[in-house]
């Protein structure tokens, strides 16, 4: 994923809602959200070159995502483990905070730049943990209730295309227009071409403007698909996704029902 909007009340009736658009190389082959066949108790989407995820949940109770940062800076070793790991082992550990917690005190930074975001289910209800590997830092900490979001920067970084994502999620769930109005904001491809509005990443200003809405076009690389979330108290997952081809091109939409244990 590259850009997630997610509303987290914990003590509401549905504790979560989410929607993320994963943009990628559209020549890397990809299975559509789905129950894994090797893994049955995980849904979700699946990259095929290197076996992880971008986003899934698992029937035992657990969501997890993960997003890139975008940070030249980042040094990463040649074998550097695919990111896309992170939301399978998140899912399959045996204590999520546990593995959690030892992933920031050393594994993370054999990774690439990343944002994890991993929820869990139980009698206490929905915790949700952040877990940003950046340049400068390794940090881990618990998700305070309200609206959020995270790009290719830490949570809440105030980039324009997340503040418009958190502004379409915001909209749909006042306007008890879930996930419509949201889908519509994560499909808007205009590009933002006041410099003093973009972020300076150091990938220059030609790329931060292509970057810059929450639905990327391109021939080669772009937004490949838009995933949603909602996680109902009594344990019940909907998540849906709408695929995409070079330019936009809508491929199809898939809606599947998880009730957790």
């Amino acid at each position: 994923m590259c850009l997630i909007a997610f509303d987290y009340r914990p003590r509401a009736a549905t504790p979560l809602r989410l929607i993320a658009n994963r943009d990628e190389q559209h020549a890397r082959p990809a299975a559509a959200l789905d129950f894994w066949g090797d893994v049955p108790d995980i849904l979700g989407g699946r990259d095929l070159q290197a076996g992880g995820s971008w986003l899934a949940v698992h029937r035992s109770g657990r969501l997890a995502a993960v997003t890139n940062v975008r940070d030249p800076r980042i040094e990463v070793a040649p074998d550097a483990p695919s990111r896309g790991e992170l939301v399978h082992d998140a899912l399959e550990c045996a204590d999520l905070e546990t593995w959690l917690e030892e992933l920031a005190a050393s594994e993370a930074r054999r990774y690439a730049g990343f944002n994890l975001l991993a929820g869990r289910l139980d009698a206490n209800g929905l915790a949700l943990w952040h877990l940003h590997r950046g340049y400068r830092e390794i940090a881990l900490g618990r998700i305070t209730p309200g609206l959020h979001g995270i790009s290719n920067a830490s949570l809440d970084t105030a980039w324009p295309k997340l503040l418009k994502a958190c502004q379409g999620l915001e909209t749909s769930l006042v306007g008890n227009a879930w996930p419509d109005a949201a889908l519509e904001t994560m499909r808007d491809d205009r590009i933002i071409e006041d410099a003093t509005r973009l972020p300076d990443t150091g990938v220059g200003l030609a790329l931060e403007r292509r970057l810059s809405p929450p639905f990327i076009l391109g021939d080669v690389y772009g937004t490949r698909a838009t995933t949603w979330v909602s996680w109902h108290a009594n344990g019940e997952i909907e998540i849906g996704e709408r695929r995409f081809a070079p330019e936009g091109v809508f491929l199809g939409e898939t809606r599947q029902c998880m009730q957790t244990r």
